[in-house]
């Protein structure tokens, strides 16, 4: 069996766990590829990319006005290219096709309806469909001919199903760092920046990951500077982001690991994150068993994601924290529930290996 594994680079949240799902193929001996869907797009819409991520960035209300936009606009692939990449999958007899991103769905259906015998999951990494999904014209019904696979299903231990991160075991509680980590999950949206700022401000000492210069105040020896390199994009390769930390003058010596991203090893050390709820935070949060401390969503589906994480017990809104004194006792049992959860949580790469078998 041959997996293509379908991510899209827009979102970091999509990408990563794709990412993470073939490496965890590729240890279990299952042959798997990691196709990116904006190396289909027209070069010129391609282009578009990076101006749109700064601009997002910078005002968390642009964002969402463009996902609203990409909503009623689906991504439209160069013909030329499609049709060069299906012949691909037929050349090496894939079989199985994993969409993270619903913008691959008219490509896949292609493929799927020409070669009989090929399956289709689509992967869900958001608790409820996201808007690539929506957009285009997904639907839950048996008719689509594919399975929906929900990474944040809820059962009666916590999440059902998970791409577990990594394999090793959550630091314990007395050995974290004692700093928070805060991020906008891929392209650094959202209010974190502000609210970062007044953690500082109550002598929290915190991770920041930043995505363009002037995210990092000089002078600031409290906390510590994070970037991914801003010149590389998820087209560019199939590795993790090159990431490292801002040194005092200035320079990064950005590294990027073969097994996960980088980043995960300070949500690993963290005593909780303070972002907003992302399909791929949420998943680094259950397999560190670091607790959320949950921002205001990007849409309708992190909204849903934040519900979720409340509800089980493993994150709390922001406000809601600040309105319980900001305490560390209250992230010391969010910890102690995913610590609690994890374990119940089946692997999906473990189970697709299983079918290769």
């Amino acid at each position: 069996m041959t997996i293509a594994v379908l991510t899209s680079g827009v979102a970091l949240g999509v990408h990563v766990p794709g990412l993470l799902l073939a490496r965890r193929l590729a240890e279990a001996g299952v042959r798997a590829r990691v196709d990116v869907l904006e190396r289909h797009l027209p070069e010129a819409r391609r282009d578009l990319i990076p101006e749109s991520k700064v601009a997002f960035h910078r005002d968390f209300r642009v964002a969402l006005a463009g996902q609203r936009l990409a909503r009623r606009n689906p991504a439209e692939l160069a013909e030329d290219s499609v049709s060069a990449l299906l012949a691909e999958w037929e050349d090496e007899q894939v079989d199985l096709l994993v969409v993270l991103s619903g913008f691959w769905l008219p490509a896949v259906r292609r493929y799927a309806s020409a070669r009989a015998g090929v399956r289709v999951h689509a992967c869900h990494v958001d608790s409820t469909a996201s808007p690539s999904f929506r957009s285009a014209g997904w639907t839950a019904s048996a008719q689509e001919r594919h399975e929906d696979v929900w990474l944040l299903e809820q059962n009666a231990g916590g999440v059902a199903t998970t791409i577990p991160v990594s394999r090793a075991e959550p630091v314990p509680w007395s050995a974290r760092n004692g700093r928070l980590l805060a991020h906008g999950g891929g392209w650094g949206m959202g209010t974190y920046r502000s609210d970062a700022a007044d953690l500082t401000s109550e002598g929290f000492a915190l991770d920041l990951v930043a995505y363009e210069w002037a995210d990092v105040v000089r002078g600031d020896d409290r906390n510590r500077y994070f970037m991914i390199d801003p010149a590389w994009h998820p087209w560019h390769d199939d590795g993790f982001p090159p990431f490292g930390r801002v040194a005092a003058d200035g320079r990064v010596d950005y590294r990027r690991r073969e097994d996960h991203h980088d980043g995960f090893d300070l949500t690993r050390e963290a005593i909780a994150v303070v972002s907003k709820p992302g399909g791929g935070t949420l998943m680094d949060s259950l397999s560190s068993a670091t607790p959320v401390v949950l921002l205001k969503p990007f849409g309708e589906h992190e909204a849903r994601n934040a519900q979720l994480w409340e509800r089980l017990g493993f994150g709390i809104s922001y406000p809601h924290w600040v309105a319980g004194g900001k305490s560390l006792a209250v992230l010391e049992g969010l910890h102690r529930n995913l610590l609690a959860a994890r374990p119940r949580a089946l692997s999906y790469p473990d189970r697709l290996a299983g079918l290769s078998t």
